[in-house]
């Protein structure tokens, strides 16, 4: 399953003027939205999709009316009321919202980011992690950033949220072998929050604590596009070149 949060406040795009939430905003044609979502249309036919949105801006029918545009087979909404605790909270209100079975392998993406023409590890490299995190290199510290593990294996030894421990930073793309997984370890960054949100990188200290397999797979930076902030989503409208067809 593919789980698309989405619940967040836009609160630096309203600073900035924009009426509408960032996801819905035009980008050389096309929604936001579509462009992130859109990031995994090889997989629009055979996964099942998981939108978690906030109940604003009839953000409902736009989600409902941009998937079937792009024909994603499989999809559910789970709209929430009033904000919440951070990514981690809204995914795991999605997850109980829609019941996904604890079996169900999550895909977790950031709706402000473009990844084009993403792929999946493939399958035996996956059939190995419990989770992974998908990596580039950065060290900006507002990127949550994975530390690898000294034996060279791609194995992450920690997490951590806007601290820099090493030059992984996260792309925004978060594997759980298993639901189950995601809401065990969700309750222990519950308890002891490592930051003031609940995020999803420093989840995977717990599964780490108990001897579970977390990896990190790398790609190149220039594979991602961020669209976190007004600067990044002006400088994308100044770069038509990167959303050419074909």
């Amino acid at each position: 399953m593919i789980v698309i949060p989405m619940a967040g406040l836009s609160q630096r795009f309203r600073n900035a003027g924009y009426a509408l939430p960032k996801y819905m905003l035009d980008l050389h044609g096309r929604s936001l939205f579509e462009r992130t979502v859109g990031s995994f249309s090889h997989y629009f036919a055979t996964e099942p999709f998981l939108f978690i949105a906030r109940s604003e801006a009839d953000t409902e029918d736009f989600i409902y009316r941009e998937t079937a545009r792009m024909g994603i087979s499989q999809m559910e909404i789970v709209m929430l009321s009033e904000p919440t605790l951070g990514q981690a909270d809204t995914v795991r209100l999605g997850l109980k919202g829609a019941r996904v079975a604890q079996d169900e392998p999550l895909t977790i993406f950031n709706i402000d980011t473009i990844r084009p023409r993403f792929r999946y590890p493939d399958r035996s490299w996956m059939m190995r992690a419990d989770g992974y995190l998908e990596v580039m290199h950065a060290d900006d510290p507002g990127y949550s950033f994975a530390r690898p593990h000294e034996d060279g294996d791609e194995r992450v030894a920690e997490t951590a949220e806007k601290r820099v421990i090493s030059r992984l930073a996260s792309t925004g793309l978060y594997y759980f072998r298993r639901a189950a997984d995601y809401e065990a370890a969700f309750e222990v960054e519950r308890q002891v929050p490592s930051a003031p949100e609940l995020y999803v990188a420093p989840m995977y200290n717990a599964m780490i604590a108990q001897g579970r397999d977390v990896r990190y797979f790398e790609v190149p930076v220039a594979e991602v596009l961020f669209c976190g902030t007004p600067a990044q989503y002006e400088d994308l409208l100044k770069r038509p070149d990167l959303f050419a067809e074909g």
